[in-house]
């Protein structure tokens, strides 16, 4: 367990390192660009935290063809849970209230498109599902992983059979994967959207 955590925070130090020099690198690049309308739509490519993600995911994935998958059998999901809701605790602590209450517009705008984008997510899975004959396990599954992720997925995986669990935590890491650099993309998509 201390070995996985030690290759783990290696990882998300290097993850930091790479960030601190690649932010300043594309901030400067986008400064320079010619096409300030291109440049503001990949104003979010000059964060930190945008390739804290990025480098993080890369790495994640990148370990996972080599020896240091085996980890998952002392418990690296369940750790990767335990971190994920530190994540999102930590990134809810930012969050101010009275600004939602001040933003009621902005809100109730926010709120219809991600009822909107749910609303694809589940014809989505449903279309493709009766398209290629696949069962509701993998419907149940794919859905969750895709919205709930590792932390719930197996969870609804051994609802079916206990034996089906690691099918939830593959489809969750794979959710993230692509989650990440669908994000992305969703983003720029958006930008340009709004002008």
């Amino acid at each position: 367990m201390i070995y996985m955590l030690g290759v783990a925070f290696f990882m998300v130090g290097l993850a930091h390192f790479g960030a601190d020099y690649i932010s300043p690198y594309i901030k400067e690049a986008l400064e320079g660009m010619s096409n300030q309308k291109a440049a503001k739509l990949m104003v979010s490519f000059g964060s930190e935290f945008f390739w804290l993600v990025v480098l993080a995911t890369v790495f994640g994935v990148g370990l996972s063809f080599t020896k240091y998958r085996e980890f998952e059998g002392v418990g690296a999901s369940k750790m990767g849970s335990v971190f994920l809701y530190v994540l999102v605790a930590t990134i809810g602590m930012k969050m101010d209230i009275m600004e939602l209450i001040a933003n009621w517009g902005v809100f109730k705008f926010l709120l219809s498109i991600g009822l909107i984008w749910i609303t694809v997510h589940a014809l989505f899975l449903f279309i493709v599902a009766k398209i290629i004959k696949a069962p509701f396990f993998y419907v149940a599954v794919g859905s969750q992983a895709n919205v709930g992720g590792a932390a719930s997925a197996p969870i609804v995986a051994g609802a079916f059979s206990p034996s089906l669990a690691p099918v939830g935590v593959l489809l969750a890491v794979l959710g993230y994967a692509v989650g990440t650099f669908g994000a992305i993309v969703c983003t720029i998509m958006m930008k340009a959207l709004a002008g």
